[in-house]
């Protein structure tokens, strides 16, 4: 397929957009606390829509309802999950962790507040979270990258190839520049356009069809187990699906959201805004695929786009039914999310190299302007090499996506929530629950035992593992465990 003129004009324009916030956003970037973390500056609607853009990638606009379009409304589990864990995670981590990454050396990164918060002098915390977040995160990206690929290959009708460096080359230029107020602010614009295209589609889909009621009866004409949350599914199934939930606490281009806000009295209100955009974006991206299950049904002529690659449903929809102007503005959306997503990913893994371990072990002293520039030269190195993963042309986004989602679900998410709410864990604990849930997540998906998702034996082994080491283990010291109580204090005061 080759685009139109109109859709060609109005992909160039947007991310012409993109990329002048971020050259906006260089004109703000003064010290590397800027590039990192935007100087903690974020209001309430900003880390709200940031946190749901950098969360929400190509797979809530591909992989997901690719998912519900090949296999019916029983794979809706994954999004009931979703909406659980996002919850807690505003609920129980998202203050707290504004306000102890702050007592704790105003940490930047997640391996500084580990290091701080349980008084690392060996820096084996940093150093092994810091390859837990490079290793599970350029899968991450990889699958981002995947999802640009497959978007500017069917809308352009380029090669593969090709397509790779087209999709990615915009998200690394404004990442490159602007650093972390880039990619907020460009967040806050996707997730608007993410949210329109993903009520709109499915409006449009199903009038297209004769209204809800004849999409329904079409649906259940072509399938009745389309219509059954229990298609093809047991118990372990749904835990799994549901499981994704867990990945929440420990995604640190999220948790980098809340450390990022301006005061944790905004998070209240900021969880309400997140909450209501994710509920939206999640039911549309479910009616996208269960819906285009009638639309292709009808229109088996049309339907050659999608029996060659399920997650192509939207792209096809949207080009399908829509005037090329629109069609161009909603397959924008697919960028958006691909790209905001992206952008933070590369920009956690960039602090990871160069706070972590650039200027931890080879320049203690590097100035604010080095490591801002060492910051974006590991953007750079990042995004190569997950071009170089996402190259083969079989990947998939789901999958490369739960991979990465179970990886840092299992070895930061119990690690995070013990910290801020159990001041009694000590370093061994916290080191015993990084290596034992990255090693179940490693071990379990290559043996698939009980088609049970890695993450929740990767989730469960990991927190048995801080109890237990963190008991046997000596108690914080005084001065530790004052700043875990003054910091909740000021949590609990409000």
């Amino acid at each position: 397929m080759t685009a139109s003129t109109p859709m060609m004009v109005t992909f160039c324009v947007y991310i012409f957009g993109m990329v002048l916030i971020g050259f906006i956003a260089w004109r703000s970037t003064k010290d590397f606390d800027d590039y990192i973390l935007g100087g903690r500056s974020l209001g309430s609607v900003v880390t709200a829509l940031s946190a749901g853009a950098s969360d929400m990638s190509g797979w809530l606009l591909m992989g997901l309802p690719g998912a519900i379009f090949l296999s019916g409304i029983s794979e809706s589990w994954i999004a009931i999950g979703l909406t659980l864990g996002a919850w807690l995670n505003w609920k129980i981590v998202a203050g707290r962790l504004r306000v102890q990454t702050e007592h704790h050396d105003n940490a930047l990164t997640l391996p500084d507040y580990f290091t701080s918060r349980f008084e690392d002098k060996s820096k084996l915390l940093r150093v092994i979270s810091a390859v837990i977040i490079l290793v599970f995160f350029t899968i991450y990206c990889a699958s981002g990258i995947v999802a640009g690929a497959r978007l500017f290959e069917s809308t352009f009708g380029m090669s593969y190839e090709t397509a790779l460096w087209a999709g990615a080359a915009a998200t690394i230029l404004y990442t490159f520049v602007g650093g972390f107020l880039a990619v907020s602010w460009t967040d806050t614009v996707q997730a608007s356009l993410m949210i329109f295209a993903l009520i709109l589609t499915p409006v449009i889909v199903i009038s297209a069809v004769g209204g809800l009621d004849d999409a329904l009866t079409v649906i259940r004409a072509q399938s009745a187990e389309n219509m059954d949350m229990l298609k093809n599914l047991n118990f372990v199934a749904v835990i799994s699906l549901l499981g994704w939930g867990l990945g929440y606490f420990g995604q640190p281009h999220i948790l980098a959201r809340f450390m990022a806000a301006d005061s944790h009295r905004s998070i209240r209100s900021a969880r309400r805004i997140g909450m209501a955009w994710m509920v939206l974006c999640l039911a549309g991206a479910v009616a996208v695929g269960f819906f285009g299950i009638a639309y292709f049904h009808n229109h088996p002529e049309q339907a050659a786009g999608v029996s060659d690659n399920g997650e192509r449903i939207f792209i096809e929809l949207a080009r399908i039914l829509f005037n090329p102007w629109i069609a161009g503005v909603l397959l924008s959306a697919i960028l958006a999310a691909v790209m905001s997503t992206l952008s933070c990913q590369l920009l956690v893994c960039s602090s990871a190299l160069t706070e972590d371990l650039y200027k931890s072990f080879l320049r203690k002293g590097a100035t604010q302007r080095e490591l801002v520039w060492i910051g974006r030269i590991m953007v750079l190195l990042v995004a190569v090499v997950a071009i170089a993963l996402a190259s083969n042309p079989q990947n998939r986004v789901l999958g490369l996506v739960s991979y990465a989602w179970a990886g840092f679900g299992a070895a930061f998410g119990p690690v995070v929530v013990f910290s801020l709410v159990w001041k009694r864990m000590n370093r061994n604990g916290a080191l015993a629950g990084m290596i034992v849930g990255a090693a179940t997540v490693l071990i379990w998906k290559q043996y698939a035992w009980l088609g049970l998702y890695e993450i929740i034996p990767g989730f469960l082994f990991s927190a048995i593992a801080i109890v237990l080491f963190s008991l046997l283990g000596p108690e914080p010291s005084a001065a530790a465990q004052q700043r875990f109580e003054q910091a909740e204090a000021e949590f609990s005061a409000d």
